[in-house]
């Protein structure tokens, strides 16, 4: 039975089955053909001993029995007995011995041996005093020759009764596993030609098949995206890798080849230490990309104190914080994973300083706006070109490579993944050599109470800050900051 398929195992059941209720069904009809057959029986006895007794009749005292009058028909015996139960005309069943009383309107089963009769007695009133009896006799049905009938009857259908449900069975099981068939022969298909872009692509439904395809296409197009982020991480870190790696291989093929001084080598040891900084943070950030990209990235979302996780965060920043201005309202809160949404913060602070002026500055503000809570870091730095703007989103993407010290084009991309892993995104607003404002915006928490007093958190005194969007500047304004100032930096 297991090397049979499925399908043909799903038909020898169904098959099995039917011939199982077909086989109850025979057995239920047999149990009740003799009960059906003995009323049949007393209704045609019944029958013919009233028809008999509407042509009989006793005038002056003497029997009288019409032409419709017949003692044998359709297997009845009509007798017709005295008042005293002496017969008057007819005669019994040779096999009819039994004496029993005379019951009217009675009908009865009577054993004789080895026969079984039904037995009917009707009288016929004759005036006052007198009258006559009408004893019907007739044979029970016999059941043996019935239960004969339908088993003949069955012999000859159920052969064909079973090779009708075996074809349907099997004609049913083969549609319904049509579904699984194009899901085996996809994935084979898949497997043959290491092709994770076909799908299976059922018409959608409640049955379960329906439901196993649409899975299968969300896994199909899972491993797709997860095989493409494998091969793009693959290609960008061996690109990005090519030049550190180059450059600490050159570097160790001088020294080997060339005498150093003291201060030569110290040179070479440094170079080698700052490429070799630059790999791990290339390979940490594109980690952290791909679990971001592929959904491993545990994500643990709690309410969060943003004036607190600002605070940290400036803490432990390694720039001077004279150049940092921090300015959130009190008691402000968000939903977001403190781990990532400090991420976030940290790359977008970090690459305003590295993209900005020597001596530039960054300002961190929150504010609450309509069913928003957003996050914005500024700088005042040269800022990005319009055309460019779309295009720092993408991974290895930098502006100007040739500005500041160089990163390694992940960060931005990784702002991004973050926001959208908590429902939030990322807009840009930037003015050539004025600067840019980043702004994170996220859901605002349903029970988000209104922003509070805006507490302003700074070592060193900041001077005029950069351009800031209009929704921004509505809510938290920095109170230093000149709309004259703003205003004369923008014409520039």
């Amino acid at each position: 039975m297991r090397k049979l398929s499925v399908k043909t195992r799903i038909a020898v059941w169904l098959t099995l089955l039917m011939g199982l209720l077909a086989a109850l069904l025979l057995a239920f009809l047999l149990s009740i053909s003799k009960v059906v057959a003995v009323r049949t029986a007393m209704s045609q006895l019944a029958q013919t001993v009233r028809s008999n007794l509407s042509h009989t009749a006793m005038p002056n005292g003497r029997l009288d029995l019409g032409s419709g009058f017949d003692f044998y028909q359709d297997g009845v015996t009509t007798l017709i007995y005295s008042r005293d139960k002496a017969l008057l005309a007819g005669q019994l069943p040779a096999s009819f011995t039994v004496e029993e009383a005379f019951q009217n309107g009675l009908t009865r089963m009577v054993s004789t041996g080895a026969e079984q009769y039904l037995v009917l007695y009707l009288w016929l009133p004759m005036g006052w005093e007198n009258g006559v009896w009408l004893r019907g006799v007739m044979e029970a049905p016999e059941n043996r020759r019935l239960m004969f009938k339908l088993l003949l009857v069955a012999l000859i259908i159920m052969p064909a009764f079973m090779a009708s449900a075996a074809l349907g069975s099997y004609r049913i099981a083969k549609r319904a596993f049509r579904p699984l068939d194009s899901i085996t022969a996809t994935a084979a298909s898949i497997n043959e030609a290491q092709d994770l872009s076909r799908r299976i692509g059922l018409p959608p439904g409640k049955d379960e098949f329906s439901q196993l395809a649409a899975a299968f296409d969300q896994l199909l197009q899972r491993l797709e995206r997860s095989f493409e982020s494998e091969k793009q991480f693959t290609a960008d870190a061996s690109h990005e890798l090519r030049t550190p790696v180059s450059i600490i291989t050159g570097a160790c093929e001088y020294a080997e080849r060339y005498d150093e001084t003291g201060e030569e080598r110290q040179e070479t040891i440094s170079m080698i230490h700052r490429q070799a900084d630059k790999m791990s943070q290339l390979i940490s950030q594109l980690m952290s990309m791909t679990r971001l990209e592929q959904g491993t990235e545990p994500v643990r979302l709690e309410r969060v104190s943003l004036d607190k996780l600002l605070r940290s965060l400036c803490g432990e920043l390694a720039c001077d914080p004279s150049r940092l201005v921090l300015e959130v309202p009190n008691g402000l809160t968000v939903e977001a994973d403190p781990s990532l949404l400090a991420r976030l913060l940290r790359n977008l602070v970090e690459n305003g300083f590295k993209y900005g002026r020597p001596d530039g500055h960054v300002w961190i503000s929150a504010a609450k706006e309509g069913g928003e809570v957003l996050l914005e870091v500024r700088d005042d730095g040269m800022g990005i070109p319009s055309g460019q703007q779309d295009k720092i989103w993408q991974r290895f993407y930098r502006a100007d490579p040739a500005r500041g010290e160089g990163g390694t084009g992940l960060g931005l991309s990784i702002v991004r993944q973050i926001a959208q892993l908590h429902g939030g995104y990322m807009t840009l607003e930037s003015v050539p050599r004025v600067g840019s404002a980043f702004t994170l915006h996220l859901p605002a928490p349903e029970d988000a109470a209104d922003q509070g007093s805006p507490i302003k958190f700074q070592t060193g005194k900041a001077p005029g800050g950069p351009p800031v969007s209009k929704a921004v500047r509505r809510r938290i304004a920095l109170k230093f900051i000149s709309k004259f100032h703003v205003d004369f930096m923008l014409a520039q």
